[in-house]
Formats: structure tokens, sequence, C-alpha cells
């Protein structure tokens, strides 16, 4: 291995580091935008539980071969990329990113050092390498300070594959018929011109609630709009297997009843299984008639390929490394990148504490200087410390969440599990209804008034149910079981049904006479697990039970509650200066008195 060289370049941007961070830290869109190649990984866990990481690609006349680093990064700090080959030019190539405060707005400063490998490699690194990256680099370094002051709509420029007028043809009759549908919300444009103009790893993984927020739109409507560019031929839905260390989907399927029970990450080297509320992620991607992808990855690391972690830095053993960093208040979890123990802790703000990483245990340390965070490795052998920001399933679309939504089960209503195949569920609100005095109704309008009148009542119910994030499950008699994935969706469901019920007899006097429906409630959350039923998605378990115990203790026109339901802050504070009756009762299939809550019908 000759000499090994390295140049620096400096960029300034007039919009500050956390505008700018996202964009140059996106190393897998920086090297896409770059036209570097894409390239496989292939990943061998090691007899110490380590994983090594073997790269290969073409580019040019040249055939790759390299050991893949994990990247090294401290969140809107710094990163470290670095390289080693054992086929190819070069011997190594490391990348290195400082992005500081400067002003307004913020300067990075950019290092690349390569070590040539024979004397083909001498002349590249001694003529046109890092010129060519120098050129290359401060373009997209350019466009990445127009976007985030936004002087332009895309990080980067980019030629996206040719359209057919034909395609395009096509393309236009999907988006009408989204449209015609109640689930477009005006967003199928948008959504065809992400597939057809978009870079690649914009695409990779389809978030509908980061298309929400990017958009400035209701979550629900874009999560509907790509539940229905599924039907229409737009989009593809997958259910990935999420790896509950990485985050990364290490497994997917195109319907549930393929779902694996489990699966096995060659990243962290662990296996895990399947929990629809915390690792079975509704994804989206372009259908591969509207536009097909490549394999390949453009970068397995990198700070935005897992952006929940804001710490990873490789630290050798008996060694401790104290690096500025300034993590904001909020949950975290303390763990290395290779199988072993976690430890989750709850930051105030201010000073972080170190992270102490032993053979067989991670844990917090004394709290260090403001700024800064101490990483200590005690153990036998180098490890990768990972700080991770445990709320990192905002844009993630969890199958708790898009099941319990009305739009999914009318749209995919065949989409279930395998029969006898069972997932669980850590947390569903779960909601029984039934009719007052249903037999006395029969007998004051009749049979057939009586069946109308309560299809008509399931479509209020559903309606109300659908507006706020939840499902029909199922109905059973004059009753609906209904889920939803937020405590708090499922008590402002209620409070709507019970406040709506007045105009809905209102509309039906004439059928009903004076009396009208009332309507029984009684609501529960809690762990379930998901089945397949009568060739439906179902839920199976005391949660279920509970719920239509509560139903049962309603008297009318009231509200049931939970204890564990009203535990929940946003339910609390959402029922704030409620009248609330405290009782208890003994129901059927529970040995001890039962705790719930009752909103009177005059709440």
């Amino acid at each position: 291995m000759g000499k090994a060289k390295s140049h620096s370049w400096t960029w300034h941007f007039d919009q500050p580091i956390d505008a700018v961070w996202p964009i140059m830290s996106d190393t897998a869109r920086f090297n896409e935008a770059a036209k570097l190649p894409r390239h496989e990984i292939e990943e061998t866990p090691q007899p110490d539980g380590s994983v090594l990481y073997i790269g290969r690609a073409r580019t040019g006349p040249f055939k790759l071969e390299w050991r893949e680093k994990p990247v090294n990064w401290v969140f809107e700090q710094w990163f470290e990329h670095c390289r080693y080959f054992t086929r190819g030019p070069i011997a190594f190539l490391c990348a290195r990113l400082k992005i500081a405060p400067e002003g307004q707005g913020c300067r990075i400063d950019y290092e690349a050092e390569a070590a040539p490998a024979n004397w083909l490699g001498s002349l590249i690194l001694a003529t046109g390498f890092f010129p060519a990256i120098g050129k290359n680099f401060g373009k997209l370094a350019k466009e990445a300070a127009d976007f985030a002051a936004g002087r332009r709509d895309t990080p980067f420029e980019y030629d996206p594959p040719v359209v057919g007028a034909e395609a395009e043809r096509r393309v236009e009759r999907l988006v009408a018929d989204i449209e015609a549908t109640p689930h477009g919300h005006g967003l199928a444009r948008r959504l065809a011109d992400l597939v057809l103009k978009s870079q690649e790893v914009d695409l990779w993984h389809i978030r509908p609630l980061a298309l929400a927020r990017d958009w400035k739109v209701a979550s629900l409507d874009a999560i509907e709009a790509c539940l229905q560019s599924v039907k229409a031929g737009l989009l593809e839905l997958r259910w990935d297997l999420l790896c509950p260390r990485c985050r990364v989907a290490k497994a997917w399927i195109g319907s549930l009843d393929r779902l694996p029970r489990g699966a096995h990450c060659p990243t962290c080297n662990v296996d895990f299984d399947a929990d629809f509320s915390k690792n079975v992620e509704a994804g989206f991607r372009p259908a591969p008639a509207i536009r097909r992808l490549e394999s390949g990855e453009y970068c397995l690391f990198g700070p935005m390929a897992t952006p929940h972690i804001r710490v990873q830095v490789e630290v050798e053993a008996g060694k401790t490394r104290r690096l500025p960093a300034v993590l904001a208040p909020g949950p975290y979890r303390l763990r290395c990148l290779d199988p072993g123990p976690i430890s989750d802790i709850d930051h105030a703000g201010g000073a972080f504490p170190a992270v102490i990483v032993d053979d067989d245990r991670v844990e917090a340390g004394p709290v260090q200087g403001e700024g800064e965070i101490l990483l200590e490795n005690r153990s036998a052998r180098t490890r990768v410390v990972i700080v991770e920001d445990r709320s990192w399933t905002r844009d993630c679309l969890t199958a708790d969440r898009v099941t319990s939504l009305q739009a999914f089960r009318d749209l995919f209503s065949g989409d279930v599990l395998r029969p006898g195949d069972e997932v669980a569920i850590g947390q569903v609100t779960l909601m029984f209804s039934d009719l007052k005095g249903s037999t006395a109704l029969y007998e004051r309008i009749g049979d057939a008034a009586a069946y109308h009148l309560v299809r008509d009542h399931f479509a209020f119910l559903a309606e109300q149910v659908r507006e706020h994030q939840g499902a029909i499950v199922k109905t059973i008699g004059d009753a609906v079981m209904a889920a939803f994935a937020d405590p708090a969706d499922a008590v402002k469901a209620a409070l709507a049904i019970q406040h709506e019920v007045a105009a809905f007899n209102a509309d039906r006097r004439g059928e009903m006479g004076e009396a009208g429906i009332v309507i029984k409630l009684g609501l529960h959350k809690g762990p379930c697990i998901a089945v397949t039923l009568n060739e439906r998605l179902d839920y199976f378990g005391g949660t279920v039970n509970m719920a239509a115990r509560l139903q049962g203790r309603s008297s009318g026109g009231d509200i049931v509650l939970s204890q564990p339901l009203m535990a929940e802050p946003e339910v609390r504070e959402l029922l704030a200066g409620r009248k609330l009756a405290e009782e208890s009762a003994v129901v059927k299939g529970f040995d001890q008195p039962v705790p719930y809550f009752r909103l009177p019908a005059t709440g």
C-alpha cells in the first residue's frame, strides 16, 4: 500500500444545521445523486457476535471488493465512513464530514482520504481523483444549500427514467380512478409525480406519515391515498418485518398470509419475532409496472439510513471517547451494534449520562459536562456504541395502526393471516357498542323497518369510527366491535357517537316515533393477538373480553371506560372537566371486581 493522500473542501450554507444535516448526511441519497455505483453487501456473523460486512461493486473497468466498516457519527456534528479494499486500485477510502454553526447558517468541512493499492491507484490519486470529487460533491453541496433555503424543490438534480406516452396516459387514468374514490383526497397526482420523478432512495420505502408531514396534509388522508393507490395499481403494499435493534426491514412479504413468525437480522446478528405494534410496518413502493426499482445499495450505513440513531461510534477495547454532543430531552436506548444487553433511559435535557459498555451489560454512567457525551468500552473487544431515540415510530405505519383503519378493511378485506396463525399486538383500544332495548324496538316498528334502521345505525357508527382513524372489526347482532391504534381516537369516536346520535334520531323520527335509538358503549385498551376468524382479521384475548363486558355495564347514552384507558394522559386531558363516576362490578370471566369509569349521558 502506498502513501495515503487527502484533500479537504469547505462549503458554506445560509441555513442552520438542523436544515442542512438531514440532506448532507443522507449518504444513500447523496451517493445516488453523485452517480456512484450501486453495490451489494454480504453480511457474515462472526464467532464473537460481531458482523463482517463485505461490499462488492463495479465501476468502469474495475471490480471492487472491500470491508465495509459501520459509519461513525454524532447527530448534527459529524460522520466518518471508511472502506478497506481487497480488490481494486485503491487500498482504503475514508470520507469525513463536520458541520458547525456559522453566523445564521453553518459550514461543512469535508475531507476525503485514500491510499493506493498499486501503481494504477497511485496514478489515479495523483491525477483526477480529488478534483473530480471536489467538482461533483461541490455541485451537490450547492444544490443542497438551495434546497435547504427553499430555492429549489428537490435536494439534488436527478434524471428520472424516461416515461413513454402510453405510460403517461396510463398514470393519468390511475390518478383519475383514485380521485374518483373517497380516499384520493387530492393527493393522487402528487403520489404519481413522486413515483415517476423521485430518486430511488425516496421510493424504496414510501412512508405515508412522512408524506403527510412533508406535504402538510392529514395523516389519515395520506394513508388512505396510498392504500387506494395500491388498489388502483400505482403503488404496491408490502409488509416489512423490522429488526427491533436497527429498525431496518430484514424480511418483507406482499400479504399478511405470508408473514413469517420471525426473522434474523444479519446486521445486528439477532433473531426476533413479529409484533404488529412494534416491528411489522406497512410500506409502499411503486408498482413494478409503473416504475421498476433497481436492486443494490447506495449506502448500507449512514445517519439518515437509521435517523433514530443519534450516536454511533466505534470504541476500542478498554478505551474511552469523549465527544461533543447535544441530545434533546426524550426517551433513549443505549446499546451496541452487535447483539447484547440494552439500557433504556429518559433524558430530561442538559448534560447526558456516560454510556458504559461491558461484556455483559450496557448502562448509563455519571452525567457528563454540558454538550458532550462519554463512551466507555470496558469489554474485551472493539464495540460500536449506539445511543438511539426511542421515539422512532413517528413515521412508521405499524401493522396495528393500518389494520385498525376502515379504509384498509374496506379495500383489503382479503389480506388476512394464515388460518391458525397469530401475531402479537402490544396495545389496541377496542370499542363495543350495542342498541339498548332492541327487542322492544323490533316489536314497536316491525322487523323490516328495524332491519333498515339497524343497517343505517351500522353506517352511522362506521362513519364516526372512520373519521377518528378506527375500523369496524365486525358486527354481532345489533352490536359493533371497533378497533383503534390510538386510545384518544377511540374516546373521541365514542364522544362523537353519543353527541351525533340525536341528529341520527331526528332524521328518522317518522320511522321510529319519538323514542329513537339509544347506544351503549364500552372501551378498553391493552394487549391482544391478531388472528383470522371467519375470513377476516380479528382480535382475541382478555382485552377483547374486557371491552365487551364493559359495554354490558353501559346504561345507554353513556360511555364506560376502563381504568387502563383512563390512565392514558391524552385521554385524561380529553375528558378533563367532565363529570366521571368511578364504579366497579364483578363481570363474567374475571375473578375480582373490575374498576371502571362512567361518563354519563349528560357528560
